[in-house]
């Protein structure tokens, strides 16, 4: 399979439709079977074209106009769901309990799980204790799996994950049943703005290169 290098393109042709003038490189291309293959799950799948639908029309009636936590609750409105979940990190408690109020005034049912559910220290599962945050001291492990396995338990319809950390936002959605979203992705330095890294690695951030 020849490498997929779409971060290096400066055409972006695949948003024009136009034949002929694509680069060698680009997937339409040299993946056009794959993709053909990928395109019919989206018409003959009724839980992709569901999420596919509703996912283009919150773009078309919001784009440039809505915050994410408005586009979460346009897109949860238009796939029908009554209850949904938080998945929080507990340093983000007093942000999940705005949003909750904010989703219950929508007229949601609203579930909310916190990260240390469980008080279960993290050298049970292998940690040494110079490993931790706070050496010596009771440190609890976040607990994706049982956030999302609660979740599953209450039969959410939509989950929205706030600022759980890198690795166990894969956990919680490798866990969870229902369609889940980051509606906050976690950095502790940028005020969860990772793309302010990105932004600046021309100057302050040129560490990063």
């Amino acid at each position: 399979m020849k490498n997929l290098i779409c971060a290096s393109c400066n055409i972006k042709n695949c948003m024009k439709d136009v034949k002929g003038e694509d680069p060698e490189y680009c997937p339409t291309i040299i993946h056009s079977e794959e993709i053909k293959k990928s395109f019919k799950k989206y018409c003959k799948d009724p839980f992709t074209n569901k999420i596919a639908l509703a996912a283009a029309r919150v773009e078309g009636e919001g784009y440039g106009k809505w915050t994410r936590v408005k586009e979460a609750i346009e897109f949860a409105k238009k796939i029908e769901a009554k209850k949904i979940g938080i998945a929080t990190c507990v340093g983000l408690l007093k942000e999940a309990q705005v949003l909750a109020g904010i989703l219950k005034k929508n007229g949601f049912q609203v579930e909310s799980i916190c990260c240390k559910a469980g008080k279960i220290d993290k050298t049970k599962m292998g940690l040494k204790e110079d490993e931790k945050v706070r050496k010596g001291l009771f440190e609890p492990i976040c607990n994706p799996i049982a956030q999302a396995r609660l979740l599953n338990n209450a039969k959410t319809d939509l989950n929205l994950v706030v600022g759980l950390c890198i690795g166990h936002d894969i956990l919680f959605l490798k866990n969870a049943q229902a369609p889940s979203t980051v509606l906050i992705v976690k950095d502790r330095v940028l005020g969860h703005n990772p793309a302010a890294a990105i932004y600046l690695s021309h100057s302050y951030y040129q560490g990063l290169k």
